[in-house]
């Protein structure tokens, strides 16, 4: 008895380059990406853009500045489909020769008209096949005209959704879909198929507002004497409100979760639990999730997309990535706020204290910033509070010891703030805080004493000094 080879796994991702990399479409690739991955099979990148109007080389670059940054590569690709109008206009020609297939001449007033006349009757709007079995005399090609497949009139698509379950769908549900229009260029869901055919797709995972698509679909793979992939219909994923996800519930674009100061593996971890889940684990390495992923496990129900609870597993990768592989990502959060780690202590020092109290690497940038840069004025709340004539004589004498240290090592700071106190006969806080504001610019930071050592001895004396400068203008102005 013969075995049958098994199918090789051959997914692929293949967005629209009409704008940014959606966060549905990136889990979408993941998706495609790890079920290729894990059963060592390909997974392709193809750009659908035969939407010549809509589909722009900024678009492109960002699917791919998007896909590179989540570290999701491909096999084989980026395929254009605009590269293989060639092959799209080959298989068309077999089709009409072979009579599955056909020239349609009606203009887009009577198709507006029949769809208006169907709606007020209630019906579903199609196509009613007026120039389907127009006779050779009737034909004449040097007129516009769009190519229409032939779809079977009776019987049913039966498919099994690996998400939805079984799907039957009458063909009398369907009309006459167009494969090219009036220019030639050819639609959406001929081109899919032809290239799901010809690269031997295995698995297809997408949206499930696609689901209307694949009977229509499948019946070309059958016109074509091709067998169709198995598909997987993912449930969309929603706002916190229950509405589809959109720029009003915040990023959407994946690049934008990067500018936001997000990981990318915080940003693929909380994907995958988007529409799948092992048990109640929230945290899964990539070799976890190549591990434990199974497709045929995906929930039917929408996911609804949560801001905080993205934020939390972000700082949970924040705190457990090594700095090695932590500071790539922050360089450019550095870089926004000008910060040169030159300028400053090493910030291997300071990240492990800072990532306990960021949930993104923009706040873990901007905790740094005094440290490594000077600021111009004071945080009007902190200084009104603690920048009073009060403590004008606290800071002189903290200032007057720190000046005296050979050397500036925290514990040495610390004896100064303590003697101070002392010697002043007040609390810590009153010699601490103002003293805090003064080298930070603000109320919030770590141990006094690692605040100063970190930030230097010359800059936090030119930085209590402004702070006198501000307790004296607000003393002459009282």
């Amino acid at each position: 008895m013969s075995v049958m080879p098994e199918i090789p796994v051959i997914t692929r991702f293949a967005p629209s380059p009409t704008g940014y990399l959606h966060i549905g479409g990136a889990r979408t690739a993941l998706y495609s990406w790890l079920h290729a991955r894990a059963n060592d099979g390909q997974f392709i990148l193809r750009i659908e853009d035969t939407d010549l109007e809509r589909s722009t080389p900024e678009a492109v670059q960002a699917i791919l500045d998007g896909m590179n940054w989540l570290g999701l590569t491909w096999d084989e690709g980026p395929i254009f489909q605009t590269h293989r109008f060639d092959r799209y206009k080959e298989v068309i020609a077999k089709l009409v020769g072979q009579g599955k297939a056909y020239p349609c001449f009606c203009s887009k007033q009577r198709i507006d008209d029949l769809r208006e006349t169907q709606m007020q009757n209630k019906e579903k709007p199609r196509y009613d096949g007026l120039c389907r079995e127009l006779s050779a005399s009737d034909i004449d090609l040097s007129k516009p005209h769009v190519i229409r497949f032939k779809n079977p009139k009776d019987g049913v698509v039966t498919f099994k959704d690996v998400v939805k379950g079984e799907v039957t769908i009458a063909n009398k549900e369907l009309d006459d879909l167009i494969i090219a229009r009036t220019d030639g260029s050819p639609t959406y869901n001929f081109t899919v198929v032809i290239d799901d055919m010809d690269m031997k797709i295995s698995q297809v995972v997408r949206g499930d507002d696609h689901l209307n698509n694949t009977p229509r679909q499948i019946n070309i793979f059958n016109a074509l004497g091709a067998t169709a992939p198995e598909f997987a219909h993912v449930p969309m994923i929603l706002g916190d409100d229950g509405k589809k996800l959109s720029k009003r519930h915040g990023a959407v674009g994946i690049m934008q979760f990067r500018d936001d100061g997000y990981l990318p593996q915080a940003v693929l971890n909380y994907l995958i639990r988007l529409g799948w889940s092992h048990g109640d684990q929230e945290i899964f390495s990539m070799k976890e999730m190549l591990e434990l992923f199974d497709i045929n496990n995906i929930n039917k129900a929408p996911s609804a997309f949560n801001t905080d609870k993205l934020k939390w597993l972000n700082q949970q990768y924040i705190k457990a990535t090594p700095i090695s592989e932590l500071l790539p990502h922050l360089q450019w959060h550095l870089d926004q706020q000008d910060i040169d780690l030159n300028n400053g202590p090493d910030v291997a020092d300071l990240i492990p204290e800072f990532s306990e109290r960021s949930q993104t690497l923009d706040e873990l940038a901007k905790a740094l910033t005094t440290y490594y840069k000077d600021f111009e004025e004071f945080d009007a709340k902190a200084a009104k509070k603690h920048l009073r004539p009060v403590a004008k004589e606290a800071l002189q004498r903290v200032k007057s010891k720190l000046n005296a240290l050979d050397a500036w090592q925290a514990e040495a700071i610390q004896g100064c703030v303590n003697d101070t106190a002392e010697e002043l006969e007040i609390g810590m806080g009153k010699v601490g805080m103002p003293l805090r504001v003064a080298v930070t610019g603000g109320g919030m930071s770590p141990a006094i004493d690692l605040t100063l050592s970190w930030i230097g001895k010359e800059r936090c004396m030119t930085r209590i000094d402004m702070a006198l400068e501000f307790i004296a203008n607000r003393e002459s102005q009282a």
